[in-house]
């Protein structure tokens, strides 16, 4: 099956930078939100992304135009009932994600193919709450989306190879590389990643030198382009914790346990770069 109309739902970072992989590629997008203002201004930062690139020299004018004729902002979920896929890029939360599988299973045709861009909730029971399980797959965007190469996809236990076989193509056709990985908690990436920050925090809250240091220690020594701490930042320490505590309820092993540290902040609302403050502060 070919997927020629996709909804993204949830206008975010992820969501919009998703949408903009699919429109590039030449896929008709609907950009779904908690609000039809949301989805509008999802739609109003993909065109000024757009423009900057266009300045840049990376994209020509008439295929901006192109790409950003093919983006609409939804005025409700209604809106998708069209789509051939649909994939959620909303908050970390498994009741939340389900509910909205929910809804989408009733909208959408028979044939269309349901997707999270979760990066820890396990795809079996996100599928589960459906009625379209067989047609439920993860496909977990690294991000942002449109500058990084890998997609995660993770078959769930009801995944059929069909449903398999058409997202490995549309993944081929956003020009991803991507990497199969079991329905187990943290998929490939975040399962080694995840430890590494969370292993930095421990370094952190025990002193063993600053965050400059380790950052700069582990960049240059096991040549990463980024270092841990800087890294959580990015990603979100709020969303770094709740992968971290996937990893420790659900594999059982105290080694995933998530420094007190890492908890401080999130309590304290240091999210990283959205806030303003994490281990690092942003102006």
């Amino acid at each position: 099956m070919a997927i020629d109309r996709m909804a993204v739902i949830g206008g975010g970072q992820m969501g919009s930078g998703i949408a903009q992989v699919a429109a590039q590629a030449g896929v008709e997008v609907i950009i779904a939100d908690a609000s039809p203002d949301l989805a509008k201004k999802a739609v109003d930062r993909l065109a000024a992304t757009l423009a900057k690139l266009v300045e840049k020299g990376k994209l020509s004018a008439a295929d901006r135009d192109a790409v950003a004729g093919r983006i609409k902002a939804a005025r409700s979920l209604e809106d998708c009932a069209g789509a051939d896929l649909a994939i959620e890029a909303i908050v970390e939360n498994e009741g939340v994600k389900k509910d909205l599988f929910k809804k989408l299973d009733g909208l959408l045709a028979p044939h269309a193919l349901l997707a999270s861009n979760t990066s820890s909730i396990s795809i079996t029971a996100l599928a589960a709450s459906t009625r379209r399980a067989e047609k439920f797959i993860g496909m977990h965007f690294m991000n942002p989306p449109p500058v990084m190469q890998l997609i995660e996809i993770i078959r769930g236990l009801q995944t059929s190879d069909e449903t398999y076989a058409t997202v490995m193509a549309l993944a081929k056709r956003f020009g991803k590389t991507t990497v199969t990985s079991k329905d187990v908690p943290g998929f490939i990436v975040n399962r080694v990643l995840i430890p590494l920050i969370n292993e930095a925090c421990f370094a952190l809250q025990e002193g063993l030198a600053t965050p400059e240091d380790i950052d700069t220690g582990v960049k240059l020594g096991l040549n990463h382009p980024m270092g841990p701490l800087t890294l959580a930042d990015f990603i979100g320490l709020d969303t770094c914790l709740y992968i971290a505590e996937v990893l420790h309820r659900e594999l059982g092993d105290d080694k995933y346990r998530p420094a007190a540290l890492l908890r401080q902040y999130v309590a304290a609302g240091w999210y990283g770069r959205k806030t303003g403050r994490g281990f690092y502060k942003y102006a």
